[in-house]
């Protein structure tokens, strides 16, 4: 009886070891993918940073192009509304999904700043303009290499979180599938950085 009893409390104590394995994986994961998450909002920051001083720039240049430049400056306000809502929910599909279309936007509004920009020689020649575009080009690479590394950081996550046997533990203690970080699909011009060319 006691051989027997020492058996089933060894193959409990495994059971137990095994499950706090699982659940701690979990974990990592998670807070690896959310880390990840707080590099893209390092660099988005820094774009934000960066947009009112381009425009100041712009601004004397481009009086005829108010509506982009106020363009620009509401994309950013939205952005910056999105990420604040993301902050602290990394991974949620709402939050993401919001954070993406007002990414675009941004992308968008900025793309069309730069476009328009090619028609002031002037501004062109700014020796500030250009050492704000080098910078937000920069930036923009940045944001995609951490957008990469969140996404891969999610799906590794969420391969985690499905497979057997962690989706019973997975399911069991409230672990939530984590959103991509997804370029929406009416909105190409996100794909690519801005081309910026003085």
């Amino acid at each position: 009886m006691t051989f027997s009893f020492l058996i089933l409390l060894g193959l409990v104590a495994l059971f137990i070891f095994w499950g706090v394995g699982i659940y701690n994986g979990l974990v990592t994961s998670r807070n690896a993918y959310k880390n990840a998450f707080a590099q893209i909002d390092v660099q988005l920051q820094r774009r934000f940073e960066l947009i009112p001083n381009l425009v100041e720039t712009a601004k004397g240049y481009m009086a005829h192009e108010k509506e982009t430049l106020e363009a620009v400056m509401s994309a950013r306000a939205a952005a910056m509304s999105g990420l604040s809502a993301a902050k602290g929910r990394a991974g949620d599909p709402a939050a993401m999904k919001q954070l993406g279309a007002s990414e675009g936007m941004l992308e968008g509004a900025l793309g069309r700043l730069l476009m328009v920009s090619e028609a002031y020689p002037d501004l062109k020649a700014n020796q500030n303009m250009m050492q704000l575009t080098e910078e937000l080009t920069s930036t923009e690479n940045k944001v995609a290499f951490a957008r990469q590394a969140y996404n891969d950081s999610v799906m590794a996550y969420n391969n985690k979180r499905e497979v057997f046997p962690s989706s019973l533990v997975a399911g069991n203690f409230g672990f939530e599938p984590a959103a991509l970080l997804e370029i929406p699909a009416d909105q190409p011009e996100m794909r690519q950085a801005p081309q910026v060319q003085f």
